[in-house]
């Protein structure tokens, strides 16, 4: 079998079942789907925690799927096909052989990232493709100089920004190896870099007038969830704890490489490797090695200096060259004496996650008695307020207020997909026309035992206490306990004016 064929058949069947094992077994998708569902009904230019382009795509799949919510898996699964596909050709295009490019794609793709967190599709997944395709677009630039690769990088990073800034990590290392070294800085006197750079600024002018327009909330929030320095400390347990989260990311990659070389490839392995590792250019080394290693140097730096602590899963998209570096610098699979040992492990690896994925679906509910999100009852949730409302009122639900998740699947499941009205908050909510929420009034909801709501709600309405509440099973027939759902109906005109903050 030819390499090509082989990673078309491995990345093809891997993506293939992480998308339909959720799909088949997930009584309801995971938060941040949920989330992106119910920013995404809005269809606005940004929202309260990201960029839209992750909840625009969300909105899509619901469309076209007429009222499916398993399009998040999909979506998923195809950021990860993409990412291979851009893997492959980087890889090919830097001066690795096909079966080199195959085992980079292997390596790759038993990285924690690219297993356990796939069904919850969220902008960390959706920057995979958006990484790798950057670089190999900046890659194809800098070596044939057409302008139709410049335009398909700007393009890109703009999706990207849409998508997370922390894309502009990487937007900062593309222009600083652009002003590093000679031979790409002589690009800056072609049209292509600043025909991208164009491309890039004319296709973000929608989502900067929208930050403008709602006083950069996107920005505010992260802010207000980010963790400043306790101590001094922290300057260095943060930054290492972040580094060794990656490196405990990279644990399946590291098996692969220990049983493709077994006992003898490793005593062997200085010696071989010197014999096998054949030079690359060297422009093409330090290309490799410049996009491996800045982005993490360069977060490792942040957190030290500032003593922040950055969330483990940013580091998502900054690791697609870590089977291409292995390749590279272990000599493989030259230097393996067991390659199929390594393929057998590396399968094995994809079989155990996504046993892990099926167990969370199938079997958690019986033992586990903590309430999962997976087994959240929502739809018949939804179904009941919306009943309850339209018996009070003789409407249609058109709003709810609430938490997050409490009021995000009450917006996907309900009839008429009512909108959220989220923490009553019109900051956080900019789509929300308080006109039309004092005509069509208000369900407030939340779960637990208290008889009045969350104290984001309850500044609004400091008298209100709930209307009703019923238990509802969760999914799965199994030990989790019944959650309580309550709730409060606004009436038309009685809604708290909820002045922007």
């Amino acid at each position: 079998m030819t390499a090509p064929r082989a990673a078309l058949i491995y990345g093809g069947v891997i993506c293939l079942l992480y998308a339909l094992v959720p799909t088949l077994t997930f009584p309801t998708p995971p938060l941040d789907v949920v989330e992106g569902f119910a920013w995404g009904r809005e269809m606005q230019l940004g929202y309260t925690k990201h960029p839209p382009m992750q909840a625009w795509l969300l909105e899509l799949s619901y469309r076209l799927t007429g009222g499916g919510t398993y399009g998040g898996y999909w979506l998923s699964a195809l950021c990860a096909a993409l990412g291979y596909l851009f893997i492959w050709r980087l890889a090919r295009r830097l001066g690795l052989t096909d079966w080199q490019a195959f085992w980079a794609l292997v390596l790759t793709s038993v990285t924690f990232y690219f297993t356990l967190p796939m069904p919850e599709f969220n902008p960390n997944i959706l920057q995979v493709p958006i990484w790798a395709g950057m670089i190999l677009f900046f890659h194809r630039g800098l070596d044939k100089g057409r302008l139709s690769d410049w335009i398909l990088l700007g393009a890109l990073a703009a999706f990207g920004l849409y998508t997370k800034y922390f894309v502009a990590l990487l937007i900062g290392t593309i222009g600083l190896y652009t002003l590093v070294f000679a031979d790409a800085r002589r690009h800056l006197f072609t049209p292509g870099p600043w025909v991208c750079m164009l491309i890039c600024a004319l296709l973000l002018v929608p989502h900067l007038m929208w930050l403008a327009e709602t006083d950069f909330l996107t920005l505010q929030y992260a802010a207000s969830r980010s963790k400043p320095a306790a101590g001094f400390a922290d300057h260095l347990v943060n930054p290492m704890n972040f580094l060794g989260a990656q490196i405990g990311n990279h644990a399946g990659l590291i098996l692969v490489l220990l049983a493709g070389l077994g006992w003898t490839g490793l005593k062997q392995a200085r010696a071989r490797r010197l014999a096998a590792c054949h030079p690359l250019p060297s422009y093409q080394e330090r290309f490799l090695l410049w996009f491996a290693a800045l982005p993490l140097a360069v977060v490792l730096l942040a957190s030290a200096a500032t003593g922040n602590e950055f969330e483990h899963m940013w580091g998502t998209p900054m690791f697609v060259l870590s089977g291409m570096l292995a390749v590279r610098y272990l000599a493989l699979p030259t230097l393996w004496p067991f390659p199929r040992r390594a393929l057998v492990t590396a399968i094995a690896i994809q079989a155990i996650f996504l046993g892990v994925l099926l167990g969370q679906a199938v079997l958690e509910p019986h033992w586990k008695t903590k309430h999962t999100r997976i087994h959240y009852p929502a739809g018949e949730i939804a179904q009941h307020l919306a009943g309850v409302w339209k018996a009070e009122t003789g409407t249609d639900l058109a709003y709810v207020a609430g938490d997050m998740w409490s009021a995000a699947n009450v917006t996907l499941y309900a009839p008429g997909r009512p909108s959220m009205f989220y923490l009553h908050s019109r900051t956080l909510s900019p789509w929300i026309d308080l006109a039309d929420v004092q005509n069509k009034g208000l369900m407030i909801v939340w779960r637990g035992d208290s008889d009045r709501p969350i104290n984001e709600i309850r500044a609004y309405y400091p008298d209100v206490k709930r209307d009703g509440s019923k238990s509802f099973a969760y999914l799965g027939n199994g030990k989790i306990p019944d959650v309580t759902i309550n709730w409060s109906i606004i009436p038309p005109g009685t809604v708290a004016e909820a002045p922007e903050n």
